[in-house]
């Protein structure tokens, strides 16, 4: 049997991005961004239960393997579902593509379980492009934007786990963050994956 590549795509809960993935690169898998649905799901909490909660949530995506992950979800489920179903109700909405980095090797998670990263750069470009946008021509415009590119690259932190990218790209299977053998896969694992 002949593997995909392996891709990820990670954002927040814009639906035009999601819908454009889907449209274009429909095998990407699809991983919702924690910083974001964290922050949604505390907006829709009292301000004396937002701890509580958001502990209950450090403890999902912290989780060791994805059922680990599924048993801390549940347990946040069970314990505040019935007295915040708002909230609850949008934790459980994208469950699966919140789960999405299990998929992938281990040492690439703090880097595939938020947008935060890239979203940072592109603040700092539409911050300086906003305030110049009717001052200058298009040309000064993208040369500003890819020297500020440029000077926000040198503050970027290494992939860690950067070698792995080779076996990502190849195909190679993860379960929970672990590098599986393909021998070693039965027919079903290798459905899912």
């Amino acid at each position: 049997m002949e593997f995909k590549h392996n891709r990820v795509a990670i954002g927040d809960g814009a639906l035009g991005f999601w819908n454009a993935i889907s449209k274009v690169y429909p095998e990407t898998k699809h991983q919702r961004c924690w910083v974001h649905k964290t922050a949604n799901v505390l907006n829709k909490l009292p301000k004396s239960v937002q701890p509580k909660v958001k502990e209950a949530l450090h403890d999902i995506w912290m989780a060791e393997t994805r059922d680990d992950a599924y048993k801390a979800f549940d347990s946040t489920v069970k314990r505040f579902g019935d007295k915040y179903p708002g909230a609850i109700k949008c934790l459980v909405k994208d469950k699966e593509q919140m789960l999405a980095f299990y998929d992938f090797p281990a040492l690439h998670w703090q880097h595939i379980r938020t947008s935060n990263p890239i979203e940072s750069t592109f603040a700092t470009v539409r911050l300086r492009t906003v305030k110049t946008r009717n001052a200058v021509s298009r040309a000064t415009i993208l040369s500003m934007v890819f020297k500020l590119a440029q000077s926000a690259e040198k503050h970027w932190r290494k992939l860690r786990g950067f070698k792995l990218l080779a076996d990502v790209i190849d195909g190679v299977i993860f379960i929970d963050g672990e590098k599986q053998e393909t021998e070693n896969l039965d027919s079903e694992d290798r459905m899912s994956a």
